[in-house]
């Protein structure tokens, strides 16, 4: 016989018949394997409501004095679909601290709430918070972890074209209070200085700054120079951290706020039509974010309720030194004194400062000192001058005008390039510490005087030929690169003053030689050539040797060796010619 299964309510209902035929209601029980008192409520229920009553019943109770309240309910959906980055913690703190309800639900309340509700999804349950170590400085303006971020779209109203500006971003290791909040079109070196020297006209000077190794902060990794993040700090006595390569943890403060930035602002407010409408934004943003934003990490506090700015009878006492490249040149002759940022006294008479800065013709020549740092980079509005480290601590002279700038020691002159100086850059050297310079230190006289620096052979000499002169070539390279060339001391260079790649210099020799029709041959062997035309032209080859930079003459020879044989067959033949027109002659 084949077995059929039985629906709950069939089975309770045989039992209830069974009673009902005169069986017993312990031997019912027994034969379902069930209590005694579950069969007596299986006979009222039946009794009471027919079949229907036998299915099973919802174990909730009728009522449950400590459920929240339907008004609860509403408030914490609307804090959600209001803010949907808040969670279970912030709204419940919020709730509290508005006294829109009582009582106040407790964390998990709002927790089920949210769930209950699909507003948010429920997740595996993570370790307590009491189980990590949270590092933080023990006082405001003790550390600024600083960073740039992307995301702020800008748009064109007549073309529809969209950009990505970037955001300057600084927040106080301690308070988590965002000191700096800049848009800018690109994340320039410049303009990452302009930021940080705004931040620190606001609210002080602190101790340390912790960056990642971007190009704007630091040249760790590029020739070790002094960018002007370095000289900020440096002149400001900020010691300036950096973090490890790939480790973005270090600086977990100032990434946690960019999350919560995309999250509340960037995600949902669209592209901006400028970048003064981007910062009205995000400064709108900011100031609810530093006093109305209440912060997990900070117990449930505002980070304003955790920071505090430098006095400001501090701030005067110790001033602020911001590079000219960064400073706006004030109007007025007798206020240029009150921003000199190298020590000078505000409340000097005017007459010092006629005495102390000199008039200057606008454009006209400038000089003014600067010390060489340890990295022996010193560096004059934005451009860096390589003098190496040897001569690191020595006050350098500099003579600038807008077409050349001496380098000078002790009044020698060092070093002479052309100049990036425009007549405002001249003018604001002028004003913080330059004064009119003299006579050019070259040498007066009919034509151009040019610096070529070259490299002595092993034999002595030095070439100057037409086509090696390349530092003609660096000055106009140099003056399309603007503030992104790197001064140095070779004569071959990038488009940016930089050190060319061996692999760059053979790919376009590659190119070079596919364009003519030539198959493709190792860049030495240009040398080669270079020596075969040479000796094959009739050059002696003792000259060969010395262009060639050859230690001895046997070496040249033993190279060129089938050269030299085809040069004596010329000989030879041409020796043959002669003495057949002698003998015809006869």
């Amino acid at each position: 016989m084949a077995l059929v299964e039985l629906s709950v309510v069939e089975q309770r209902y045989r039992a209830v018949l069974a009673v009902l035929a005169g069986a017993s209601v312990t031997e019912v029980a027994a034969s379902l394997g069930v209590s005694r008192q579950t069969v007596s409520v299986w006979k009222s229920r039946y009794a009471a409501g027919g079949l229907a009553a036998l299915a099973d019943r919802s174990r909730r109770p009728d009522s449950c004095p400590h459920q929240v309240s339907a008004e609860v309910e509403a408030a914490v959906c609307d804090l959600r679909r209001r803010h949907p980055a808040w969670g279970p913690r912030r709204i419940t703190h919020v709730l509290e601290r508005s006294g829109s309800v009582s009582p106040a639900p407790s964390r998990m309340t709002v927790y089920r709430i949210l769930v209950r509700h699909g507003l948010i999804e429920p997740g595996v349950r993570r370790r307590k918070r009491s189980d990590y170590k949270r590092w933080q400085r023990d006082a405001p303006m003790q550390l600024w972890q600083m960073d740039i971020v992307g995301g702020v779209m800008l748009v064109d109203e007549v073309t529809g074209e969209l950009s990505e500006a970037k955001i300057v971003t600084g927040v106080d290791d301690h308070s988590r209070y965002c000191v700096i909040a800049s848009v800018v079109v690109r994340a320039t070196g410049r303009a990452v200085c302009a930021a940080v020297a705004g931040a620190l006209r606001i609210f002080g000077v602190p101790q340390e700054v912790l960056t990642d190794n971007g190009k704007q902060f630091t040249d760790r990794f590029g020739q070790g120079g002094e960018v002007l993040f370095d000289r900020i700090c440096r002149e400001n006595g900020i010691a300036h951290r950096l973090t490890q390569p790939a480790s973005p943890t270090t600086t977990g403060k100032v990434e946690r706020f960019h999350q919560t930035l995309r999250r509340e602002l960037l995600d949902d407010c669209g592209p901006f039509t400028s970048i003064e409408a981007a910062q009205q934004a995000l400064d709108a943003w900011v100031g609810e974010y530093n006093t109305e934003r209440p912060h997990q990490a900070l117990e449930m506090q505002t980070p304003t309720e955790r920071f505090a700015a430098v006095p400001a009878a501090e701030r005067e006492l110790l001033g602020l030194r911001v590079p000219a490249v960064l400073a706006a040149v004030p109007a007025p002759r007798t206020e240029l004194v009150a921003d000199v940022p190298d020590g000078s006294t505000p409340d000097a008479p005017e007459t010092n400062a006629d005495a102390v800065m000199p008039l200057v013709v606008p454009g006209g020549p400038v000089e003014f000192e600067r010390v060489v740092p340890a990295c022996g980079n010193p560096q004059v509005a934005g451009k860096q001058f390589w003098l190496g480290p040897a001569r690191s601590g020595l006050s350098v002279t500099f003579w600038a005008d807008t077409a050349v700038i001496h380098l000078l020691v002790a009044g020698a002159r060092i070093k002479t390039v052309r100049s990036h100086l425009s007549v405002t850059d001249l003018t604001q050297l002028a004003a913080r510490g330059g004064r009119a310079a003299g006579p050019s230190p070259l040498p007066t006289g009919e034509g151009c005087a040019f610096e070529v620096d070259r490299t002595v052979n092993n034999s002595g000499l030095v070439g100057l030929g037409r086509h090696q002169v390349q530092r003609l070539r660096q000055a106009a390279l140099r003056e399309r690169a603007g503030d992104r060339w790197a001064e140095s001391d070779y004569v071959f260079t990038t488009r940016t003053g930089r050190p060319i790649e061996p692999r760059n210099v053979y790919r376009s020799f590659t190119r070079v030689a596919g364009n003519a029709g030539l198959r493709v041959i190792r860049l030495h062997d240009a040398r080669h050539g270079t020596a075969t035309l040479l000796t094959a032209a009739g050059v002696a080859p003792r000259v060969v040797m010395e262009i060639l930079g050859h230690s001895q003459i046997a070496v040249t020879m033993n190279v060129y060796t089938h050269v030299v044989q085809d040069t004596q067959r010329e000989a030879v033949s041409h020796m043959d010619r002669l003495l057949r027109r002698r003998l015809d002659r006869e």
